[in-house]
C-alpha cells in the first residue's frame, strides 16, 4: 500500500480518535485527522528543509519541514515519524516530541489540511538520500534566513510549514522565558 492510499486516524479537538477515513476524502472535506511535523536541526542550529516533488498530488514543489505525514491507524505517532524519515529522506535519528496543536489551510486543488499536528525535533548531519518520488530536494538553512523567506515569499513553502514555523518560534520563545 503507497502512503496515499491508507487510511488516516480521524479525531476529536482533544485528539481522541473517532474512527478513519481514506486520505483523499480527509482532504477534500478538511475532516480533522491525526499527523505528525518533524523538523531536523545540524550542530549550526540550521534547519533541514526538503523541496516536495513537482508531482505530489498538493502543494507539489514548495519547500517546507524535513518530513510530515500521518500516523496509520494502530500505528504510535512518534513510530510513524520515524518510518517517514525513512521513507523520504533515508535516515533516522532519535526525536523529541514538543507539542501539538490544531490548524486548518486551505491547499492548492481545493484540498484542506486540517490537522491535530504532533511536532517533533531532531538533530541529524549524516547522509540523505531523499526518495525522489517525495522530495526533489533539500538544504539546511539558518532559521533567521527562513524567516525572511517566509516573510518575503510565502508562496515558495507549503501552508502547514508557514504556521508551523510560527508555532515552533513562539513555542522555543515560550521556553526561553
Amino acid at each position: 500500500m503507497t502512503p496515499a492510499q491508507h487510511d488516516i486516524i480521524l479525531v476529536t479537538p482533544e485528539d481522541v480518535a473517532i474512527g478513519t477515513a481514506s486520505k483523499s476524502h480527509t482532504h477534500r472535506t478538511g475532516l480533522l485527522h491525526r499527523a505528525f511535523s518533524i523538523l531536523i536541526f545540524d550542530t549550526q542550529g540550521r534547519m533541514l528543509l526538503q523541496q516536495r516533488a513537482k508531482h505530489k498530488y498538493h502543494s507539489g514543489g514548495l519547500w517546507t519541514n524535513a518530513c510530515c505525514s500521518h500516523p496509520r491507524p494502530e500505528e504510535l505517532v512518534s513510530d510513524a515519524a520515524h518510518r517517514r524519515l525513512q521513507e523520504e529522506l533515508a535516515f533516522d535519528c532519535p526525536l523529541a516530541y514538543q507539542y501539538k496543536f490544531i490548524y486548518k489551510a486551505e491547499l492548492d486543488n481545493g484540498l484542506i489540511e486540517h490537522e491535530l499536528d504532533y511536532v517533533f525535533t531532531g538533530l541529524y548531519e549524516g547522509i540523505i538520500t531523499p526518495n525522489p518520488d517525495e522530495v526533489q530536494a533539500y538544504q539546511y538553512m539558518d532559521i533567521s534566513q527562513i524567516a525572511e523567506q517566509l516573510h518575503t515569499h510565502p508562496e515558495h513553502y507549503t501552508a502547514w510549514f508557514r504556521i508551523i514555523f510560527e508555532q515552533y518560534n513562539t513555542h522555543t520563545e515560550e521556553n526561553i522565558k
